[in-house]
């Protein structure tokens, strides 16, 4: 009897539960609700690298001047440091000899001149024979180039400014005697310098004319310049594996000297690359991967990382521009899951994303 009982009793209880779980109750639901994230569209952005370099200058115009020949030195007309225009007279040699060989010359092809307008008189009448005539003319001619080479000659006694700039310091005085190779003084135009630097061969293919440079000195808290390639070396030095480039920086201030030694400094652009905020790459068992939107629901892609800095990443995987990817409340996402999404505008894709080498 007891035995019966108890089985009556559980047979009660199933029935409730049961009744409990009729179809007065909602039905259950087969899919869940879509999970709240934030997204954010990719952006494609080039690689930067950043690399330093250490560049020599000089001036945009720059030579050493030496004396046209040889003498004694008269006159110095300038200052160190001094600017001068073009065409400035800057040393006088000793000019006598050849004043007077000018004045030589000219005194010969006026002689020369005469002749030659009275024989071509004669010859209209025929008192003069042609081969007379012909003789006069050479000799006219050749009192014409000699008086050219008398002109030459004492312009050599001067050396002249070829170009504006600034003249550098003299060990001469006048009663010197110089000689054709004797350096008497610099000259440069510093209104610009021409910076020479050498880079790594592997960037070769990254470094075109026009690109921006920035130099500075190695003072602390030195001013930056901005500048510009204007030259490439066609060559790779064989040794070094590098190849020297050249930029044009302008000197307004006159505060840049020719062989000062600078920092340069060059963002170098490199492939297109998709630009996200850190915090949307994810890492698990088979590498890094990130969450990308489809048709409402979360898909996992899978990336490598190219590049870091600030907060942002460069990635390379199956990814295009404009595709949603979730960079909030990957928590709770697994494959397909649907998903609703608050979609963040984008950082600065435009933002150098660099590194320099190390």
């Amino acid at each position: 009897m007891p035995a019966r009982l108890f089985r009556n009793g559980i047979y009660l209880l199933v029935l409730l539960f049961c009744t409990a779980c009729g179809t007065d109750e909602a039905p259950v639901r087969s899919e869940r609700e879509p999970v709240r994230v934030v997204a954010e569209p990719i952006r494609i952005n080039n690689q930067q690298t950043r690399v330093e370099a250490v560049g020599t200058s000089r001036a945009l115009q720059s030579v050493t001047l030496y004396p046209p020949s040889a003498g004694e030195i008269v006159a110095i007309n300038f200052r160190p440091g001094q600017h001068v225009d073009k065409g400035h007279v800057l040393v006088e040699l000793d000019q006598r000899k050849e004043k007077l060989a000018v004045q030589l010359a000219q005194h010969r092809l006026s002689e020369a001149e005469r002749l030659f307008e009275r024989y071509r008189k004669s010859a209209e009448t025929g008192a003069t024979l042609p081969t007379t005539l012909d003789t006069a003319r050479t000799e006219l001619e050749t009192a014409r180039i000699e008086l050219g080479q008398a002109n030459i000659a004492l312009e050599d006694r001067n050396i002249i400014a070829p170009f504006g700039g600034h003249v550098g310091i003299t060990n001469f005085d006048p009663g010197d005697r110089v000689q054709t190779n004797t350096p008497i003084t610099t000259l440069d135009n510093r209104d610009a310098v021409l910076v020479t630097f050498e880079l790594l061969e592997l960037f070769i293919d990254l470094v075109g004319k026009g690109q921006e440079v920035l130099i500075q000195t190695w003072e602390l808290n030195a001013r930056v310049f901005t500048g510009n390639i204007i030259e490439i070396d066609s060559r790779i030095d064989p040794e070094l594996r590098t190849f020297v480039a050249r930029a044009r920086v302008e000197n307004d201030n006159d505060r840049l000297r020719p062989g000062q030694s600078f920092r340069v400094t060059m963002n170098l652009a490199g492939e297109p690359y998709p630009i996200m905020p850190e915090i949307a790459v994810q890492w698990g068992a088979d590498g890094a991967f990130v969450w990308k939107i489809v048709d409402g629901k979360a898909e996992r892609v899978r990336v490598s990382v190219v590049q870091r800095k600030q907060g942002r990443v460069m990635v390379e995987g199956p990814l295009t521009e404009n595709d949603v990817i979730i960079v909030e409340g990957v928590q709770r996402l697994r494959p397909g899951l649907p998903v609703s999404a608050n979609t963040a505008v984008a950082g600065d894709a435009s933002a150098p994303v660099g590194i320099a080498p190390g």
